[in-house]
């Protein structure tokens, strides 16, 4: 389904439709849309048109956001644990302080992502390309980065990152105390 077939719904349509029940939205355009502060819960947008759309506080636990383009999307603070963002395009996007325990995010593109003080506790991001994003002060534990291509990102103040398998350069900061492998 190319972005011109793809169905156009307005925010006010899919909050009715997911307040009566609607949890299926695969493959919608909702670009710019405001939703501050939703609660989507378990809603899916697999596939979906989501550039720049306004997401700060929202809850979207259990959220199928595969294969979906949420170019610059504003994720900031919001409830994201067990999301799917496998293979999503997340190029730009703000997830400060996002809460993404145990989300999906293989073969997610984060390029210059915003993911300072984000809690990725047990997050999947094998084989994300993470290339120029901010992970300050992020916590990692037990996050699964293998595969992943981490060139200019920023782990400064990072917690418990496991480097092992994935493509740092020269220009990657690591957090405070780096040595081959774990930090604790």
């Amino acid at each position: 389904m190319t972005a011109v077939d793809m169905p156009h719904v307005n925010v006010k349509e899919l909050l009715d439709e997911y307040a009566q029940g609607k949890r299926d939205f695969r493959g919608m355009e909702l670009r710019e849309a405001n939703l501050f502060e939703a609660d989507l819960r378990r809603i899916n947008l697999q596939g979906s048109q989501l550039q720049r759309v306004y997401f700060p506080y929202a809850k979207l636990s259990y959220a199928d956001f595969s294969h979906a383009d949420l170019y610059q999307a504003q994720l900031g603070d919001a409830l994201l644990h067990h999301v799917d963002f496998s293979h999503a395009r997340l190029v730009g996007a703000n997830l400060c302080r996002a809460s993404l325990r145990y989300a999906n995010l293989r073969g997610a593109d984060l390029r210059g992502a915003n993911l300072q003080r984000a809690n990725l506790y047990r997050a999947d991001l094998t084989n994300a390309n993470l290339s120029d994003a901010d992970l300050s002060r992020a916590n990692l534990e037990r996050a699964h980065l293998t595969g992943a291509i981490l060139a200019g990102s920023n782990f400064f103040q990072a917690r418990l990152v496991d480097f092992t398998g994935t493509y740092p350069d020269a220009r990657t900061r690591y957090p405070d105390g780096y040595f081959q492998g774990k930090l604790s």
